[in-house]
């Protein structure tokens, strides 16, 4: 009792003596970095912010997030006279977190006397009282792996300890959620040139002589900006002349070997502690992402298909839920930094460093998943004895090869994967080499020039998922009923001209995929009917049109035997165009998860909404009667169709009202409506409450408000906008009250009439017709004039495009909005044409103006149906 008592008046004399607010860590700094002063910023914003306590900064192993800290603890140790806070402590925590450890940390930074049989309880009490008397503190926890319970070390609660800040460390994302920060600071790598700078550094001038500086640039972009691995390499490689070994290097490094023992200390052994703390089938997943090339942009729908087919995800379930466990697993791999952001929507890639380890995992003999990884490498052919009877995945996608060896029957015979897609000159998968692969699960022949299947592919007793996309010289194939546990065939953009044999006899059969089959022509009657398990069939784009019973040709399919698969839930076909499919209530479609139906010919941009899309071309709408088929459509496109404007008022005057239906497209259209001028007077029901999407091209409005005030759309739920090639068109608004409140985006092309985006009104309208708008793009637009009253300016306006419009001087943007604005694209000439109310405001978004041509637009993704079969 005696001696916690004067543990006590120790810990009272220590707040009395003097210390130092902030104490120097030792290490090398990175405020020289551009990437790493701008989050450097991004950090004090935060440490300055009332609304922000606690501050996470994340990234994967070697990334600098320790040396980040580091320095902004001697930043502030600098400025420790400006500085906000009374005491700055610095302690790590590591994988094997021990609170003890952490508490010692905390408790020499305060100059607590600690005792070996202190409990880890009243050292926390003795803490939480020291800390209380400071008026404020920040703590910086580097290296944190698992949520910590900060009330255990004795730390006092930034909520109400007004003005302490705390700031954490990790590598996963999802420890900085479990401990609920309130700002997340991801470190990336560094940019090319502060890499090759950071690995100058530490090589020395040798890496800038001439006959070495093409090959260190090459090996310093093999490091993939990653710090940790520039530094390994570089110090490894520091003072050495002679080319030879630095060729050595290069090649060793691009083949993801380990070619000096520092790479597995300083750089694999580090990235494997979060491969080890991976559970279930995560490792698994994780692994396969490393068979596809360097720097590959991965759809994120193939990869779940081929952990589906490996056996990585349950099942049990539909279709969908395996595909949302699947993207469930990807975004936790991302929030380990073990995958990141592909360059195109729906993508993910591997850092080359990681790759390189996931490659360095699989070749190793403690592992159960060895595996020949040579994709995306050049190759022009492959030696027999790149083959081994232990291998588990082979992946030679993306190369040259032209032709495949022989190997021994059953010599591969634990494969489950062989992915060779993209070898373009490859024109036969030979009988001798497949052979070998007698357990194969997934098998990737896309992208090839195989005009068949050899016998042994169909002795594949395990196949699950066979890919033959954009195999073009694919003809037709064998009867597919041997490969009993076929669950999935792709056969987008092959020449087939027949619907696949056998798969009716395939009682796990599940997925079809006939998009882009242009000499699809026959489809059997009473087959497609037997295939019991299906749930997906894609014939986007196919040349086969589906009639309904009784407008057949003889011996073919019709749609009613789609009505019989129970199990359907994603079906995209094109139909005849056949009035009695429309009137005639289907009950079946309604069940259906994902659907797009195609009635009649022609081709439709897809919209935001097409989980359930009914496109209708050509075809008299005065002689359906669609509102049962509306009812369940989230996603309509109309195009030339006639007698439009008598069904809308119809379904208006039945009073109906279609809740899901998100986006609507006319193009094509002649909607005359009488009555001249648009009114205020809106009718009820509203026929499309939800609508979040409008397109209207080639339609003969005057003004949007004309088709709002007459048919009852109010578009309060409005997102995006786009109008184009309507030529009567002159304003978009002519009724004062007519707002359309949430509209984000708006899009207006080739309207040669239009003058203004809204009437001239006397007096002014109070609301702002387009409150909360944050992107415009107008083009070609030769007589608009104006977008805005004067000195009107749009408070949450964030990308501009003006193209050809030459009479549109002034843009709705005003000093105290021009910080907002993160772009404004469009001609030279007319940006300097432009005038302001204030000139500073040019000043202010002169840096976010980019010259046409310096924007480029997004690539689709390559997978259809499968790829949006999820919850929306």
């Amino acid at each position: 009792m005696l001696e916690m008592e004067g543990l006590d008046l120790l810990d009272m004399i220590a707040v009395a003596t003097a210390h130092e607010r902030v104490e120097h860590v030792p290490g090398v700094s990175v405020l020289y970095q551009t990437t790493a002063s701008s989050i450097l910023v991004k950090i004090t914003d935060g440490l300055r912010s009332s609304e922000v306590q606690k501050i996470g900064i994340w990234g994967m192993g070697g990334v600098g997030k320790t040396t980040l800290v580091r320095t902004l603890n001697n930043k502030l140790q600098k400025e420790a006279a400006t500085q906000p806070f009374g005491l700055v402590i610095f302690a790590t925590a590591s994988k094997d977190f021990d609170p003890r450890t952490v508490q010692k940390q905390i408790a020499e930074r305060l100059e607590i006397d600690t005792r070996l049989e202190e409990t880890v309880e009243r050292l926390a009490r003795r803490i939480y009282v020291r800390l209380e008397k400071e008026t404020n503190f920040l703590l910086i926890l580097d290296d944190v792996w698992k949520d910590i319970d900060l009330d255990l070390l004795g730390i006092p609660r930034t909520e109400e300890k007004k003005g302490s800040k705390i700031i954490l460390t990790s590598r996963f994302l999802e420890v900085c959620r479990s401990m609920r920060t309130d700002l997340d600071v991801r470190v990336d790598c560094l940019c090319e040139e502060e890499a090759w700078e950071l690995f100058c550094q530490n090589v020395g001038e040798v890496a800038r002589s001439d006959f070495i500086e093409p090959i260190a640039k090459a090996i310093s972009l093999e490091c993939g900006g990653l710090p940790l691995a520039i530094i390994t390499v570089g110090t490894a490689l520091r003072g050495k002349t002679n080319v030879k070994l630095w060729k050595h290097a290069l090649n060793q490094l691009s083949r993801s070997v380990p070619w000096i023992r520092s790479i597995e200390e300083k750089i694999y052994q580090p990235l494997k502690l979060s491969y080890d703390l991976l559970e279930g089938h995560a490792k698994s997943c994780f692994l396969l992402c490393a068979l596809f090339p360097e720097d590959y942009s991965i759809e994120v729908a193939e990869l779940v298909m081929y952990w589906i087919a490996e056996g990585f995800l349950e099942e049990q379930g539909s279709h969908e839920e395996s595909m949302n466990e699947g993207i469930t697993m990807v975004e936790s791999l991302k929030d380990y930094c073990l995958l990141e952001d592909g360059s195109r929507r729906e993508t993910v890639k591997m850092h080359d460093v990681v790759r390189d380890f996931a490659i360095w995992i699989m070749s190793s003999s403690q592992d159960a998943c060895h595996s020949l990884v040579l994709s995306g490498t050049g190759l022009q052919e492959i030696r027999q004895d790149k083959f081994a009877p232990s291998l588990r995945w082979v992946s030679l996608m993306n190369n040259k090869l032209e032709r495949l060896p022989g190997l021994a029957e059953e010599y591969c015979m634990e494969a489950s994967t062989l992915l060779l897609q993209g070898n373009y000159l490859l024109q036969e998968a030979s009988e001798v080499f497949l052979q070998a692969f007698s357990a194969l699960r997934i098998l990737n022949l896309s992208g090839t020039r195989v005009n068949s299947l050899p016998a042994s592919c169909l002795h594949l007793s395990k196949l699950h998922s066979l890919f033959l996309r954009g195999c073009a010289n694919l003809t037709e194939l064998p009867s597919l009923e041997t490969l009993a546990k076929l669950e999935l065939l792709d056969l987008c953009g092959t020449h087939i001209k027949e619907f696949p044999k056998g798969l009716e006899k395939l009682e796990s059969f599940k997925h079809l995929d006939l998009s882009r089959t242009i000499h699809l022509k026959i489809i059997p009657a009473r087959v497609v009917s037997r295939l019991s398990s299906l749930e997906t069939l894609d014939m986007t784009s196919s040349q086969y049109h589906w009639s309904v019973e009784g407008e057949e040709q003889e011996g073919e399919a019709t749609l009613e035997e789609l009505a019989c698969l129970d199990s359907l839930q994603a079906l995209s076909i094109s139909l005849s165009c056949s009035p009695s499919f429309l009137t005639k209530s289907n009950a079946w479609i309604k069940r259906l998860k994902k659907f797009q139906l195609v009635v009649g010919s022609g081709y439709v941009l897809p919209m935001r909404h097409d989980k359930r899309r009914l496109t209708i071309s050509n075809l008299n709408l005065s002689q359906v009667s669609m509102a049962w088929l509306f009812s369940c459509t989230t996603s309509l496109a109309l195009n030339r169709c006639q007698g439009l404007q008598g069904m809308i008022k119809k379904l208006v005057t039945d009073n109906k009202i279609f809740v899901n239906l998100k986006s609507l497209m006319i193009e094509n259209a002649s909607i005359n409506l009488s009555g001249g001028k648009a009114t205020t007077k809106t009718p009820t029901p509203d026929l499309l409450p939800f609508l979040e999407e409008l397109h209207l091209r080639r339609v003969n409005l005057v003004s949007l408000s004309e088709l709002q005030a007459q048919l009852g759309l109010r578009l309060v739920a409005l997102k995006l906008l786009e109008l184009s090639m309507c030529p009567n068109l002159q304003t978009v608004n002519e009724v004062a009250t007519f707002t359309i409140p949430n509209l984000e985006e708006l899009d207006i092309s080739y309207c040669d009439s239009l003058k203004n985006l809204r009437g001239n009104f006397d007096p002014l309208p109070r609301k702002a017709f387009l409150p909360n708008l944050r992107v415009m793009k107008l083009r070609n637009l030769p007589r608009l004039v104006t977008v805005r009253y004067e000195k009107e300016s749009w408070e949450c306006l964030e990308q501009v495009e003006i193209i050809n419009c030459g009479q549109l001087y002034t843009l709705p943007i005003s000093s105290t909005t021009c910080g907002r604005i993160k772009e404004i694209k469009g001609d030279e000439s007319w940006w300097t044409r432009l005038r302001w109310d204030n000139p500073s405001i040019l000043k202010t978004l002169d840096p976010c103006f980019k010259p046409l041509g310096s924007v480029h637009d997004e690539t689709s993704p390559v997978f259809g149906l499968l790829t949006n079969l999820r919850h929306s």
